[in-house]
Order: C-alpha cells, then structure tokens, then sequence
C-alpha cells in the first residue's frame, strides 16, 4: 500500500530539492520511488551544494548551484548515455546525489599510542599530540567515485576515522624528519601546523576533499618524562647541584621524622640523608684544604728594548741586568712593556731606572 502512494505521489512531485537541517551530513542521495523523474521537473540547488546525476551507475550530469528544469537541453550526458531524442518528454531514471560543499570545522585527530621519536637531548622518547582540522568536498564526482559509493546517506563520522588516521601517520614521520628538539615543539606548532597541513593536502585531493586547516593543539610527554623535566626546572632555579640535594634530603629527612612514609619512602629518606651528609664532609674537607695550597706563582715583568734598529724581547729583569752590565742596553735605550701606549727611554721607566745605579761609573782618566 505504502509503495502505492510513493508512486502516485512520485508522479506529482515535479520538485527535486534538499535542505540540510543536519551539521554532519556530506551527500544525500535523493530517493524517487524506482528513481523515477518527471521530463521538465524542477531542479533546485542550493549555494554550498552540488547535484550529481548518475544513471546505470555511470556519472552524467553535474549542477552547480541554480535553478534548472531537466530536460533534455540540460542533461547532456544524460541525454547521450540513454539515447534520447530531442522529442523525448517522458519520465527518466537517473539516481540524483546531492553535496554539501561547506566547511567541516573542529574535526578532532590524536595519536592512540604514543609514538617513538629520537631526541637529542633525552634520547628516544615517547610523545603524543592532538588538534583539530577542517575539511570539504572539493571534488564531487572524485568524492563519489573513491568514498561515497552507493550510499544514500553519508556522514562526517564515516570518513573521519581513515582521516585521523591519515593526519597521524604523516605527523609521525613529518616531526621526525623536522629533527626539532623535544623543548622547542611548543614553540614551532603554527610553523608545524602549516607544513604537515601543506604535506597531507594532495591525499585528502586524492579523496576528493580539501584540507582547509589543520591545527596541533598539544604535543606532550610521558608522566615520567614530565616528572624528570620538573626536577631539571627545580635543580636549575636552585642554581646550586649541591643545595639541591641538600634541600632534597631534608624534604625526605623531614617526612620521615614524621612517621607519614611507607617502608620505602623511609629507606630512600634514609639514603638521600646519607647523601646529604657525604656531600657536606666533602665540601668541609673542600674548604678545608682550599687553602692550603700555595697560591700561583706571580707573572715575572718582561720588556722589549730597541738594539741596533730592532725590537728585542720579551726579556726578563735579570736579562735587562745583564745586558745593561755588558753596556748593550743603555738608559737612552727605547723600551716598552706591556700596557705602555708607546716606546720610552728606559732611563724613564720605574722598573728599569734603578738597574742603571747597580753598576759602578766608569773609573776618571
């Protein structure tokens, strides 16, 4: 009975048309009682849509958004797949799609398992990330050929997964490539962002669809990982190794004496003051013999003196001495140590003018 008043109303309704009231809904295939069309009927497609017409299973007509009456003059695949001549007027078969060509916004992707990567600094660490894409169709008839198939009703929860799985294998082996420290990611996720979106666009075109955004909301590590990057925080804002450890093994001095730690706490509490108190015999003993040691020796004073023309040097006190007592450095010799801005008589020159008077004069004819 049902089937009888499909039909009978299929024969009136010369209206093909589809508003979407869903926010999910990409193809909608609109049902005809046996696929049955009306020759001149009324073809109404909305903007942010796209009619696709398929007979026999071979795609024919494309409609752009418009107003159209389907006849022959506007279906002419249609009209060369069946045959028709130009005086054909009556009803047709044809399975019409219709596309929603907005934006799919706030698609979610993230990693299931965290994933494997290599860092220079802490090694081979694990990291998940999550974010957010958006998508649409940018190619119906690509769309239908590869995804949608014969299915009447598509949504966004059929094709998110294959894409999430996607976005995640790319991001894998596009962080990997990036060979950006574990510490830096946080700040590169916009430059990061832009090129796995540009690297994952061409296989979303394979499907026919478009990547318009893709965003990397977190990448994270391990608990554990965390854990040891706030203790590297907290030895830094110590500024000291060794008050770290002191004030370590007094926190855990400290929950021990309170009766509040289990049966390993107390042992690590015990270890960790053993620690403190070998670190604070070394540093007694330290200070201790610091000073003990004879401090280093003094750099000697050397000169440079100008004999025959030519500098000369660096030449020590006892080396000037010698060379004034055999007469070749004379006190109107030029000479220049370091400091000096330029040569002076040595005559001049406070460590060098008493040397003149150790010598005797010479003796009177």
């Amino acid at each position: 009975m049902m089937g009888f008043f499909d039909r009978l109303m299929g024969e009136f309704i010369d209206v093909i048309e589809w508003t979407d009231s869903s926010n999910d809904t990409m193809v909608y295939r609109f049902e005809r009682y046996g696929n049955e069309i009306k020759y001149g009927a009324k073809l109404t497609v909305r903007e942010t849509q796209v009619a696709v017409f398929v007979s026999e299973g071979e795609i024919a007509d494309v409609f752009m958004p418009g107003i159209y009456a389907l006849e022959t003059r506007n279906l002419p695949v249609l009209t060369t797949l069946q045959h028709w001549d130009h005086a054909f007027e009556s009803p047709f078969k044809a399975e019409i799609y219709f596309f929603n060509l907005r934006h799919f916004i706030d698609l979610k992707w993230g990693t299931k398992n965290p994933l494997m990567l290599r860092d220079k600094e802490f090694g081979p660490v694990r990291i998940r990330s999550f974010g957010t894409y958006a998508m649409r169709i940018g190619d119906p008839v690509v769309f239908l050929k590869e995804i949608v198939g014969t299915d009447g009703y598509f949504t966004v929860d059929e094709v998110s997964d294959q894409l999430r799985n996607l976005i995640v294998s790319r991001f894998a082996t596009i962080v990997a490539q990036a060979d950006i420290p574990i510490l830096d990611l946080a700040a590169n996720y916009e430059q990061m962002s832009r090129f796995i979106e540009q690297k994952i666009a061409p296989e979303f075109e394979a499907y026919g669809l478009e990547l318009t955004k893709l965003l990397i909301e977190n990448i994270s590590l391990p608990p554990n990982v965390e854990a040891a990057l706030d203790k590297r925080t907290g030895m830094g804002l110590a500024g000291n190794l060794d008050d770290y450890l002191h004030y370590s093994a007094a926190e855990a001095l400290s929950a021990m004496g309170s009766g509040g730690t289990s049966a390993a706490g107390e042992a690590m509490s015990m270890g960790m003051g053993f620690a403190m108190a070998q670190q604070m015999t070394t540093n007694l003993s330290r200070q201790n013999t610091k000073h003990l040691a004879p401090p280093p020796i003094p750099k000697a004073q050397t000169y440079y003196v100008v004999i025959d023309n030519r500098a000369k040097g660096p030449l020590t006190l006892e080396q000037i001495k010698t060379a004034i007592a055999e007469g070749t450095i004379a006190e109107d010799t030029l000479a220049w140590r370091e400091g000096m801005d330029g040569w002076e008589r040595a005559r001049s020159l406070d460590g060098l003018a008493t040397l003149f008077h150790l010598t005797p004069p010479p003796i009177p004819s």
